[in-house]
């Protein structure tokens, strides 16, 4: 064979080789199954609003990391769980989703729910990053929101700047009431020890249908006991109507409602008026704080609408496992929950993130506040 037509044959076979490879390569690639996380929340039912919103929050975090290759050169794909806020389906929404292979769950938000199947999800070597406040579930995964222990002060210390000497408690203490409970007692306790009378009233029967006028007897129940501030310790669709009913009397007492009110439905279902007769502990919705700027213009583009209170929150948790996995250089269970739990100063769209390893907790919370609506039908910080 003439050296010229050896070389060209050489050359040949070598480009063959490489595009072969390269073949191979993508094939490979393409083959690599995606990264399962599961986002579980109400998604349905009376606290949809705030679960969808935390949807479309994980939704936009895992578009703009598949537009640039996934984490680690895989696709991120979201699983929905939707638990409807109701610790009766939280085994099995959560056994459904480890099903399907995930590595990892963005909530419940619920925290009777987390309390029943955080457990389930550890057990199973899935990594939780949750938004429940209980300290019931404290050290079950990492949690970059308020927990019942960080909101009670804030309670405590907007009612004594009141003068208020008597705290009625309304507390939904329902089987899905581990929350509402949970802050129920620890402001209760932190307020009696400053000397503040405190009476407390169940709401237990909202399991049950309560008839019609059961929120004005128990209101009315409530000006009874002739407090200084009534506290509600609820969940929107309760304390909607604790709102309406103390509006019937304008010139009652100061009125503060717990951070589970502080949803977008609170002012559609209660009204305008009955909604700024109270102020809210809690976090504003994201378009009122600075640090997610970015995040809403993004999620404005995304959704055609504004994002709400919790989905920056899952967003900032979607972003933050995604940068865990690629330090950990995978999913393994042991390795990516050291690197979440060691989470230091992350720069979020909620803020700088540290997390507490012994408890899972973040260890600053600038975005609580004390809340009131404004004229917009807006959650914004209280002067």
């Amino acid at each position: 064979m003439p050296r010229r037509s050896g070389i060209k044959y050489l050359f040949a076979r070598a480009l063959l080789l490489a595009v072969a490879s390269l073949g191979l390569f993508a094939a490979v690639g393409a083959a690599a199954p995606p990264i399962r996380i599961a986002l579980e929340a109400p998604l349905s039912g009376s606290q949809s609003s705030n679960g969808l919103d935390m949807l479309r929050g994980v939704q936009l975090a895992a578009r703009q990391a598949n537009r640039h290759h996934g984490v680690l050169g895989r696709r991120i794909k979201i699983v929905k769980a939707d638990d409807k806020g109701d610790s009766a389906l939280a085994k099995k929404v959560a056994r459904r989703a480890i099903r399907k292979h995930i590595a990892a769950v963005i909530g419940p938000y619920n925290s009777s729910v987390g309390i029943v199947n955080l457990p389930i999800y550890l057990k199973n070597r899935v990594v939780p990053l949750h938004l429940t406040s209980s300290d019931d579930t404290r050290g079950m995964g990492i949690t970059i929101q308020p927990k019942n222990s960080q909101i009670a002060p804030l309670e405590e210390t907007y009612i004594r700047s009141t003068g208020a000497k008597r705290v009625t408690i309304l507390v939904d203490d329902t089987p899905n009431g581990a929350f509402t409970v949970g802050m129920a007692d620890r402001l209760q306790q932190r307020l009696t020890a400053d000397g503040v009378i405190v009476n407390r009233i169940s709401l237990v029967e909202l399991a049950n249908n309560p008839p019609p006028g059961y929120y004005s007897t128990k209101v009315l129940e409530a000006f009874a006991t002739l407090p200084d501030m009534i506290y509600v310790s609820t969940y929107y669709p309760e304390g909607a109507e604790i709102a309406k009913a103390l509006n019937t009397n304008p010139n009652g007492p100061n009125c503060l409602m717990g951070l589970a009110n502080v949803d977008p439905g609170f002012v559609t279902a209660a009204g305008l008026g009955p909604s700024q007769r109270c102020v809210f502990s809690g976090v504003p919705a994201a378009p009122q704080l600075p640090s997610a700027a970015r995040f809403v213009s993004q999620y404005r583009k995304a959704f055609k609408r504004a994002p709400g209170v919790w989905g920056v929150f899952t967003y900032d948790s979607a972003k933050l496992l995604f940068r865990a996995i690629e330090r950990a250089g995978g999913t393994g269970f042991n390795r990516l929950q050291k690197r979440l739990k060691h989470t230091k100063n992350y720069h979020g769209q909620t803020g700088a993130t540290t997390i507490d390893p012994a408890t899972g907790y973040r260890t600053d919370l600038p975005f609580l506040h004390i809340l009131r609506v404004d004229s917009y039908k807006d959650f914004v910080i209280s002067p």
